[in-house]
């Protein structure tokens, strides 16, 4: 008992803080790719800004592979991809690419529906009031649709701690390091425990903050009393 005490003590903060920064960054660098792309899928539908069949075909073509990819086989064959974008396939640098190439399309997808939840009526009376095509975008679709995206990107983000815990099962770094080499591989039952109750914590903070942040707009927009 000490002996796991002391072990988790030496290794638990350092490799929960990696897959804070595992998660996060790779949840930014997917939100940041997922952003235009859930923009242009919500344009080019037939009811959108600037409806194009081909386009929006093809997006979500890419989109639903992309979604049915199973995680396990995305970390394997991006393995030569991720080398060549780190030097390395092995730690937690390098768990951020299939990490944000797996949550990439999963966001995009969330974002998507977040855009088109916005009132058709008040973009049209945007566009007749002469708004141009970037600030329908900004000013009315993003600035209305902003506590969806936030609820978008928490979800991702609860995934994304899900996927973390499977780097480690190819070298990377964070909780899954800690449950498979130390836990599971050592047959250590406490560890996985002590493991699982600390991703869990991690999970219901970020969705606390999610759901806290997402209150705070609505109080602000006067849609929600305090």
């Amino acid at each position: 008992m000490q002996d796991n005490l002391s072990l988790l003590m030496g290794i638990l903060p350092f490799e929960t803080w990696n897959t804070l920064y595992m998660v996060f960054s790779s949840a930014i660098i997917a939100s940041l790719f997922g952003l235009p792309i859930g923009i242009i899928l919500c344009g080019t539908d037939q009811n959108g800004l600037f409806p194009h069949r081909g386009y929006h075909a093809f997006l979500e073509w890419i989109i639903n592979i992309g979604r049915s990819f199973p995680f396990a086989i995305l970390m394997v064959v991006l393995i030569p991809i991720t080398r060549f974008i780190m030097g390395t396939s092995l730690g937690t640098n390098a768990s951020i690419v299939p990490l944000a190439v797996a949550a990439t399309p999963f966001i995009a997808r969330l974002f998507e529906q977040a855009i088109k939840s916005v009132d058709r009526e008040t973009v049209e009376a945007t566009q007749l009031m002469g708004a141009t095509l970037w600030q329908i975008i900004t000013r009315v679709l993003l600035k209305e649709s902003l506590p969806k995206l936030i609820l978008a990107f928490t979800n991702t983000t609860v995934t994304l701690i899900g996927y973390s815990t499977m780097v480690g099962m190819i070298g990377g770094g964070g909780l899954g390091k800690v449950a498979i080499q130390y836990g599971y591989m050592r047959f250590n039952t406490p560890i996985m425990i002590a493991t699982v109750f600390v991703l869990i914590i991690i999970v219901q903070l970020v969705q606390f903050l999610g759901a806290r942040i997402v209150r705070s707009i609505m109080v602000q927009r006067g849609l929600e009393k305090l």
